[in-house]
């Protein structure tokens, strides 16, 4: 049987990421935590907080696709200098790869974004060492200076806190 997504859910979760505390919201298209293929749409508003990480595993690259809404990707040096930024939308760039190993981070830039990743499982939850040791906690109070930061960085800027 084939799976079908409507654009009543898909609208529904931009509504439950701008009630949700986080401001994201997720749906899972893969079966479990232990799929062989991880997907999942992500709705999100612009004050969420997707801090700088990495997924070291050698198989952990990650397919990120703007389907509706504005998101920028950050690629971090190691010291916390900003690489790269990708501005992902309909009009500029629809997708990106994120190679296995990258410091990187997305930044919401317009209300109601929603998004799509793709990446090789299982599920594993990022380890305290694979989030930027530079970079703020979610949930602490240096955490909004940090993402506001983030949302004006530019290529060459060192955010290290």
């Amino acid at each position: 049987m084939v799976k079908a997504y409507s654009s009543a859910q898909l609208r529904q979760l931009e509504k439950d990421a701008a009630c949700s505390e986080r401001r994201r919201s997720h749906l899972n298209a893969h079966p479990g935590l232990d799929a062989n293929v991880q997907r999942l749409f992500i709705a999100m508003q612009p004050d969420t907080y997707l801090r700088p990480h990495r997924h070291p595993e050698a198989h952990k690259w990650e397919f990120f696709v703007v389907l509706d809404g504005r998101i920028d990707l950050l690629v971090f040096a190691e010291n916390g200098e900003v690489l790269e930024r990708v501005e992902m939308s309909s009009e500029k760039t629809r997708a990106v790869e994120v190679p296995a190993g990258s410091w990187h981070a997305y930044v919401c830039m317009r209300a109601d974004t929603l998004a799509l990743e793709i990446k090789e499982g299982a599920y594993l939850p990022t380890r305290q060492q694979d989030f930027a040791p530079w970079s703020a906690a979610e949930n602490t109070e240096p955490a909004p200076a940090f993402l506001a930061r983030m949302r004006s960085a530019r290529v060459g800027d060192l955010l290290a806190s």
